[in-house]
């Protein structure tokens, strides 16, 4: 269900030697793994008989015992719907390969065999096997297996009704080229590490950055399983360490550092897989260019032509971040947030450097406009600039509270400049006595005249004082159209445009947090404190905030959700909404979600139109907006096919 595919890494005990025991405790595992509903179950290296075997490969007792658990698991599968991979030696015409057995439903559907041979150090592989490299009989790489022809070699994709995933062994991984690179050029999505890694000082950490790199360069999920402790200690030790990653990332990992006899799953997402294939053409210029390799890649049906239903997951045990936007860890969110201020104000700077222009800054005591202040206020620090070249202009209105109004000339005193204070009621109520509109009226003429008359006075001011307007817009509002047209749409350079409204107030808190401007650590505070409001509706009778965004357009969190989704992967209303009603189970009820995503995907269509002559602005993460990168969208698409697909769920 929405390429949900649900995997398990398993590391049975073992002992050396002795198959039947090692079967046994490998059924066990896929017993439970079959439990919890699971599409493939992989095992280690050589697991069938132990790794650790050494010269007792070169008896036929223990390979015919051997061959013997295979057939006795293929016998097992029969009434089991998940994939078996399973270690264990090969001898064929001759030769012993070290392979991967692949088993489903009563079938052995393929042997994937071991290309690269450690040979050095504490390893002696090719003292007892021959590498997939060097096959060259039978001349079609097969062999009969129960009365029918099972493909083995190192150039097999496997295929479960449109999964797609190959095997690699151990080693594999650590060539300077590896053959899952070339399985991923030929159309595998994900790729098995079946292995058998001892454990030395640092070598976790290594094996770690390999997998990940391997998952990010082939864009694709890599899961890895090794053997663990229950190997023969006469001079390794095994530590059973197993990862599941995607696309460069770590979905999940074994936690003890010796471990053994445990079984780890989780659900994959080959959703974005599939769109990042889609998008990255370096990707696609690969396949082509390496279809020399991956012309030869041979595609194994694993059903065998047999229908067979397989368990439906809906992404159950896959981790999903209710803030995609924000790290999870207070450590990696500070660090995060002080690379995007960073990235802000280099922006900011190369312009001020270019244009020899003052920053100016609307400043309203809300979070956007105090973001781009600190930007600012940054860039003239960077430029060896005076605090008092920052041009920094309040301007009340009929929605402006005491709190933001205060907070607002406070930040601007901290930081060392001199507020502007231009009231702009009475050129408002001007305006719409020309227009002949009423004062009593309170509608989007009334609230787009403020945000006009502002955007008019920091434009005739930057005119007047050789300035810049730096912009204040956020990416939620762009996404949401949530700005008023030629008003605070409008600016000479945004520095927020790709910052999204869930993550500016830990960029405003990371400021105090790493002390970047200290003298102005309390009013931040209070400003990350107040209410998300474009304050130009009439406080209430106590003089605070009336007006509040997210009463309005919905809570931004859940926006926010939303527009990572589409724009990241490109995923569909209702796979986005399965997401958003596990994420948000206990914040919001389903009807809420819908409402939201409806009002959502009906605003971020029909307010493209601002978004095509957007200010310039830096891209600060995988989400942006910007007509010249990341969205070539029409200002005048149809909505109609989303919100019907919304109106039916």
């Amino acid at each position: 269900m929405f390429d949900f595919y649900r995997v398990s890494a398993a590391v049975p005990d073992v002992r050396v030697g002795d198959t039947e025991y090692n079967v046994e405790k490998i059924i066990e595992k896929i017993e439970k793994s079959e439990r919890y509903e699971a599409h493939v179950i992989a095992f280690p290296e050589l697991c069938i008989t132990g790794y650790t075997c050494q010269d007792l490969f070169f008896d036929d007792t223990l390979i015919a015992r051997s061959d013997a658990a295979i057939d006795k698991l293929v016998k097992y599968s029969e009434n089991i719907k998940q994939v078996i991979v399973v270690g264990a030696p090969s001898k064929i015409e001759g030769h012993l390969y070290n392979a991967a057995y692949v088993i489903f439903a009563g079938r052995l559907c393929g042997i994937s065999v071991k290309t690269f041979l450690p040979n050095y150090n504490e390893f002696y592989e090719k003292r007892w096997f021959d590498s997939a490299a060097d096959i060259t009989v039978p001349a079609d790489k097969t062999i009969f297996y129960k009365g029918y022809k099972i493909p083995f070699g190192n150039d097999i994709i496997y295929d479960l009704n449109g999964f797609k995933f190959a095997i690699e062994i151990c080693e594999d991984l650590w060539a300077p080229i590896n053959p899952g690179t070339y399985y991923a050029l030929g159309g595998a999505e994900f790729i098995i590490n079946i292995s058998a890694s001892n454990e030395v000082i640092a070598k976790r950490e290594y094996r770690r950055s390999l997998v990940l790199d391997a998952s990010a360069r082939g864009i694709c999920n890599y899961l890895y399983v090794s053997a663990g402790s229950s190997e023969s200690t006469q001079d390794l030790i095994f530590s059973g360490h197993s990862m599941l990653a995607e696309n460069g990332s770590m979905l999940n990992e074994n936690t003890d550092f010796i471990a053994n006899d445990y079984l780890m799953m989780a659900d994959i997402d080959l959703g974005r897989i599939r769109s990042d294939r889609i998008k990255n053409k370096t990707f696609t210029d690969a396949v082509t260019l390496n279809k020399a390799f991956t012309g030869q890649m041979r595609t194994v049906d694993v059903t065998g032509g047999r229908k067979i239903k397989l368990p439906d997951s809906d992404g159950k045990y896959y981790i999903i971040n209710k803030h995609p936007f924000i790290p999870s860890s207070k450590v990696k969110r500070l660090k995060r947030c002080n690379e995007i201020f960073d990235m802000q104000v280099g922006g900011l700077v190369k312009r001020l450097r270019v244009t020899g222009c003052k920053p100016i800054v609307g400043v309203s005591g809300g979070m956007d406009s105090t973001l781009a202040l600190l930007v600012a206020a940054k860039a003239l620090k960077v430029l060896d600039k005076p605090a008092t070249d920052l041009i920094a202009i309040t301007m009340p209105a009929f929605g402006t509270t005491g709190r933001t109004y205060n907070n607002s000339l406070t930040l601007i005193k901290a930081l060392g400049a001199e507020p502007i204070i231009i009231d702009i009621k009475d050129a408002c109520i001007q305006h719409l006595k020309d227009l002949g509109h009423s004062m009593d009226v309170k509608d989007i003429t009334y609230e787009n005249t403020q945000a006009r008359e502002r955007t008019q006075i920091l434009m005739d001011y930057a005119n007047m004082a050789n300035g810049l307007v730096v912009g204040t817009g956020d990416l939620s509002e762009l996404a949401l159209g949530w700005c008023t047209y030629n008003g605070d749409q409008m600016s000479m350079y945004g520095v927020n445009g790709s910052i999204p409204k869930t993550l500016v107030k830990w960029m405003i808190d990371s400021v105090v947090e790493n002390s970047i401007f200290p003298e102005c650590s309390e009013v931040l505070k209070d400003i990350i404190d107040t209410p998300i409001s474009p304050e130009l509706l009439p406080p209430d009778e106590n003089g605070n905030i009336s007006q509040k965004t997210e009463d309005s357009v919905g809570p931004y969190e859940l926006h926010d959700f939303f527009l990572y989704y589409l724009m990241r992967f490109g995923y569909s209303p209702s796979k986005i909404y399965l997401l958003a009603g596990r994420a948000f189970d206990n914040d919001y009820s389903k009807e809420e979600i819908l409402k939201w995503m409806k009002m959502f995907y009906r605003r971020f269509f029909s307010q493209q139109y601002k978004r095509s002559c957007m200010p310039d602005c830096v891209k600060v993460g995988s989400v942006a907006l910007s007509p010249r990168g990341d969205l070539r969208m029409p200002s005048d698409a149809a909505s109609s096919i989303w919100l019907n697909e919304i109106e039916k769920l």
